[in-house]
C-alpha cells in the first residue's frame, strides 16, 4: 500500500528538470505573453461578463421580438466550420510531423518551427473556444432559452478556462490529442448548425443530428482512455494537468449521456 501512494505522490509532484520549479507546472515562456493568456485578469473578465450575460440576457429579452438572425448564423457557422478544420489539419500536420506518440508526448518547449506551429494551434483553439461563447449569445437573443442549459454553460465556460491553462503551461504534447478529436467534431457540429439555419425545409437532411451527439461522446471517451492510461506510466507530462484534464471529460461524459438520453431515448419511450 505505501509503494502505490509513494507511487501516486511522485507522479503528482513529479517536474521536468527543465521546468522552473513552481508546483508542478510552469508557465510556457513561449506563450506566456501571448494575448488573453498572460494575465487571468483578461480570461476572468471574460468569463464573469459571459455568466452576467446568461443570467441577466434572457430577462433583457423577456418583453421583446426574438431577434431574425438566419442569414448572420449560416455565415458564422461556416466561418467556424472553415475555422475548425484549419485548426484539425494543424493539430494533425503537425503532431505527424513531429512524430508525437499517442502514449506519452512530453511538450516541446523549444522555439523550433513545429513545437512553435503547434502551441499557435492550441492559441487559436483557445480562441476558438473564447468566440464560441457568442454562441450563448444568438440563444439568447433568438429567445432560445431551452437551449440555456447546464451543460452549454459548463461546457462553454470550463472549455475557455481548460484552455487558457493548457496554452499558459503545456502547449502541445499529451494536449493536442483533446484539439484534435474536437476540431474535428466542431467541423461536422457547425456544418449541422449552419444546414439547420437555412430554414426549416433542411431539417429532412438532418435525421443524423442524435448521431452528432454519439460523434461527442465517442470523442470524450477517447480523451479519457488517453488521458488515463498517461497517469498509469511515468511520461514527462505534467500529472496535474492530466488530472484536470480527466476530471473535466469525466464530467462532460456524465452529462453528454444525460442529455442523449433525455434528448432522444426518452422521447422515443414516450412516442
Amino acid at each position: 500500500m505505501r509503494s502505490v501512494m509513494a507511487f501516486v505522490w511522485e507522479k503528482i509532484m513529479f517536474v521536468d528538470h527543465n521546468f522552473e520549479d513552481i508546483g508542478a507546472v510552469v508557465a510556457d515562456k513561449r506563450t506566456d505573453k501571448w494575448l488573453l493568456v498572460y494575465s487571468p485578469v483578461q480570461m476572468g473578465t471574460i468569463v464573469t461578463m459571459y455568466l452576467v450575460m446568461v443570467w441577466a440576457g434572457p430577462r433583457l429579452m423577456r418583453h421583446r421580438e426574438p431577434v431574425d438572425l438566419r442569414k448572420f448564423l449560416i455565415l458564422y457557422n461556416m466561418a467556424m466550420v472553415g475555422l475548425s478544420v484549419y485548426m484539425f489539419h494543424e493539430f494533425l500536420t503537425t503532431s505527424w510531423l513531429s512524430n508525437y506518440s499517442l502514449l506519452c508526448q512530453p511538450v516541446d518547449f523549444s522555439d523550433r518551427p513545429l513545437p512553435m506551429r503547434m502551441a499557435q494551434v492550441c492559441w487559436w483553439f483557445y480562441l476558438s473556444k473564447i468566440i464560441e461563447l457568442s454562441d450563448t449569445l444568438f440563444f439568447i437573443l433568438r429567445k432560445k432559452n431551452n437551449q440555456l442549459t447546464f451543460l452549454h454553460v459548463f461546457h462553454h465556460t470550463t472549455m475557455v478556462l481548460n484552455w487558457r491553462f493548457v496554452v499558459k503551461y503545456t502547449a502541445g504534447g499529451q494536449s493536442f490529442f483533446m484539439g484534435l478529436l474536437n476540431t474535428f467534431v466542431h467541423s461536422v457540429m457547425y456544418a449541422y448548425y449552419g444546414l439547420a439555419a437555412i430554414g426549416p425545409h433542411m431539417q429532412k437532411y438532418l435525421w443524423w443530428k442524435s448521431y452528432l451527439t454519439l460523434l461527442q461522446l465517442f470523442q470524450l471517451v477517447l480523451v479519457f482512455i488517453h488521458t488515463s492510461h498517461n497517469l498509469l506510466i511515468r511520461c514527462d507530462f505534467p500529472t496535474i494537468s492530466n488530472l484536470v484534464m480527466l476530471g473535466h471529460t469525466s464530467i462532460f461524459i456524465v452529462l453528454f449521456i444525460n442529455f442523449y438520453y433525455r434528448s432522444y431515448l426518452d422521447k422515443r419511450k414516450q412516442k
